[in-house]
């Protein structure tokens, strides 16, 4: 076990800057009307997102209105699909703080219901878009699908836009190794484990969020505390060991993350566990952050308790040495 005295915290996550959360469309204030919209999920805002975003910015900046997007909350197969709808990738609290990182001043998160899935694209842009937003340019990416049954595509949206004198611009796709950035792409790395894959495509570690449950209090006897993350409501990675970072009480600290079951305890139970490095104190019922930077090995049995804990062993220096290249600014002493 590494000794606390040799461990310092890493630099906390970018701070994100003041942005409106709206959540109903019959109180939205009118300093956030007659802006440049931007209408999706932003599932994880990833890349292509963010290019996105960036466009919207620079083009309300320019026109001299807000810049607004408005996404859905929960996302429409939530309703329409429930027993397929996959994991989100992040919750709207999150979203609205990583587009707050690119400039965006405010995010309508629409309490998605069967009234809103009703309206066909035209409706969905006379009353939404034209109605409530009174936009005055849109940005969207090329594959931009609205109204009822995703009626509407970004030709739709262009000719109504040209009969309202709306102007529209279309964003690009992002591509990496030769294939589209998209939410259902990183869904599918993180799915397997291949959370270094889903970093580049997310431009950022992917994270999850939670509240520290008690356990059996295992970890702590075999030298390697670990809080145990619970109430998870975004996608989990495969089970794996992993290198990462977890935020609490204000800092960031290296991390080693077991996640799935534990075999040499007989135990079947999938569990999210973080042994934060050089940690000391106690976060029951604290909520933290826990970053997945590289997957380490497979979940395994060992015949031995001193096998299995010289390989922890092994991870948390594997874990350190990851997170001091992930940020080489890391103190060396607290």
């Amino acid at each position: 076990m590494f000794p606390s005295s040799c461990l310092g915290t890493l630099s906390l996550r970018n701070s994100a800057s003041p942005v409106k959360l709206i959540r109903d469309l019959e109180h939205l204030a009118e300093p956030f009307c007659g802006g440049v919209v931007s209408i999706g999920n932003f599932d994880g805002v990833h890349l292509g997102h963010t290019q996105i975003a960036r466009r919207l910015v620079a083009t309300a900046r320019r026109l001299g209105g807000p810049a607004v997007v408005f996404t859905f909350d929960p996302h429409p197969s939530r309703i329409l699909r429930p027993e397929s709808a996959p994991m989100p990738l992040c919750r709207t609290q999150r979203k609205a703080e990583l587009l707050a990182e690119l400039g965006v001043d405010a995010v309508l998160a629409y309490p998605t219901d069967q009234a809103l899935l009703q309206l066909d694209a035209r409706q969905f842009f006379d009353r939404i878009v034209r109605g409530r937003l009174d936009a005055k340019a849109i940005v969207e990416g090329p594959n931009f699908l609205f109204g009822r049954n995703r009626s509407g595509n970004i030709e739709v949206l262009r000719q109504f836009c040209t009969e309202a004198a709306v102007a529209l611009e279309v964003v690009e796709p992002v591509e990496i190794a030769g294939q589209v950035v998209s939410s259902s792409r990183i869904r599918e790395s993180i799915l397997a484990g291949q959370v270094e894959q889903a970093r580049w495509l997310l431009g950022r570690p992917y994270g999850i969020r939670g509240t520290v449950v008690r356990g059996a209090g295992r970890g702590a006897k075999l030298g390697y505390p670990t809080a145990n993350v619970g109430q998870i409501d975004t996608l989990l990675p495969a089970p794996g060991i992993y290198a990462g970072a977890a935020l609490a009480e204000g800092s960031q600290w290296p991390a080693a993350i077991s996640l799935g079951p534990n075999p040499t305890f007989d135990e079947g139970r999938l569990k999210v566990e973080a042994y934060l490095i050089g940690y000391q104190g106690f976060l029951y019922d604290q909520t933290i952050t826990v970053d997945f930077f590289a997957r380490l090995r497979d979940i395994e049995r060992f015949d031995s308790i001193d096998r299995l804990v010289a390989q922890m062993g092994r991870d948390v220096a594997a874990a350190l040495r990851i997170a001091a290249e992930d940020n080489p600014t890391t103190a060396v002493s607290r």
